[in-house]
Order: structure tokens, then C-alpha cells, then sequence
């Protein structure tokens, strides 16, 4: 007997791990878990993770992304945001949905589009991860060719940047060279558990506006 993906419940902060999933099964679950979902997925050569984030990872998701679209914005550079938006590669068996997403080197290629294809499409110039619960599989990144990867953790923020095929810790990121984005990151997203959202935000745009 089959089961159908709504019989299968995940609490936030929980995990599921299904293996032999084919690509084509994977291309269902995603219909069927619809655009507007909880739960966000990777996939690689068969195995196939969900996982339901907590409040507190969507909290700190929309602030780091806010962050980063305000520093594009007061900077001028163009850029186009693509979110959690499904980023795969039939030919590599690879899936997966960064927490957010932007094109900033290759904004121009996706204009207009709704849906990314990396089969055709660049991937994106950043992608952004929170990890309050669960654990970014790099794997992902590194084959679909991401050259940066922000990972947010309770630690604080952590860049990675793509070289020969690897990932390998930076503390700056090529996308905002001379700004100090891991010590802003951190000191943000506290200023928010402390002041909240409102003035983190307009304190960040301050210290953009007096120090870019």
C-alpha cells in the first residue's frame, strides 16, 4: 500500500529522511506540497529530506534577507530575490531550498522568471541557510555550483565560498567586499531579540548610510 504525502505529518524543528525517491517521485511531492508549504526539502541521488522549520528559524530567515536586500538597495547594486525558491539540477540528482536566495552577479539572467531550472539557469550568487535545527547539507551547494553560502547558526553567521569545487571558510563576502557583513549579521539579529525588529532595521540602515 502506497502512502499518500499528507498522511505523513513533521512537527517544526523535525526532520524526515526518505531514501530510493526518484526524481520523478520527487517532482510530485513538490506539486503535491504545493508552492506556499512549511515544510522545505533536499534531495540528492535518491535521498530525499523535509524538514519543518521552527518560528524562531523563520524570524531570523526574514531578517538576514532584509538585511542583505538593504545593503543591495543603499548600495545601488542590482539584484534580483528568488527566497526559498527550489533550486534543482535533474541531470546531477540534486535538489534543495535555501532558507533565501539572491542573484546579484547574474540578476539580468533571471528576470521575469518564477521558477529556476539549473540545468539552464545560473544558480544563484547567494544563498542563505539557517540552521537552528537542522543541518545545511553542503553537498547540495557544492554540486549545483552556489558560489556562496551564508550559514546562520546560534554561533552566529558563517560565509562560504566556493573554490575548485569545495567550499572553504571566509570571514568576507566577494558580494560585499570591505563591509564587515559577519559582525553587522551578528549584531543585528541580537539587536532584534533585544530592541526588536523595527529598530534593528532602521539602526542597520543608519550605520549602512553613515559608514557605505
Amino acid at each position: 500500500m502506497l502512502l499518500k504525502l499528507q498522511q505523513i505529518i513533521v512537527k517544526p524543528g523535525q526532520q524526515m529522511l526518505l531514501q530510493d525517491v526518484s526524481w520523478e517521485q520527487l517532482e510530485n511531492i513538490l506539486e503535491e506540497m504545493g508552492e506556499k508549504r512549511a515544510g522545505r526539502i533536499s534531495y540528492s541521488h535518491g535521498w530525499l529530506e523535509i524538514m519543518v522549520p521552527l518560528p524562531e528559524h523563520e524570524k531570523d530567515k526574514e531578517l538576514i534577507g532584509d538585511l542583505v536586500k538593504i545593503l543591495l538597495e543603499i548600495l545601488q547594486i542590482d539584484f534580483e530575490p528568488f527566497g526559498s525558491t527550489t533550486l534543482k539540477n535533474e541531470r546531477m540528482r540534486q535538489a534543495v531550498e535555501p532558507d533565501t536566495s539572491f542573484y546579484i552577479q547574474n540578476y539580468a539572467a533571471v528576470i521575469g522568471k518564477n521558477r529556476i531550472d539549473l540545468t539552464i539557469d545560473p544558480p544563484p550568487d547567494l544563498a542563505i541557510e539557517v540552521d537552528i535545527t537542522s543541518r545545511t547539507r553542503f553537498e547540495n551547494y557544492e554540486i549545483l555550483g552556489v558560489p556562496e553560502l551564508w550559514r546562520y547558526t546560534q554561533q552566529g553567521l558563517e560565509i562560504s565560498l566556493l573554490q575548485q569545487g569545495k567550499y572553504i571558510k571566509s570571514q568576507s563576502s566577494p558580494n560585499f567586499p570591505d563591509i564587515p557583513i559577519v559582525e553587522l549579521v551578528n549584531e543585528y539579529v541580537k539587536q532584534c531579540l533585544t530592541i526588536g525588529r523595527s529598530q534593528a532595521i532602521r539602526n542597520f540602515r543608519n550605520w549602512v548610510k553613515n559608514n557605505l
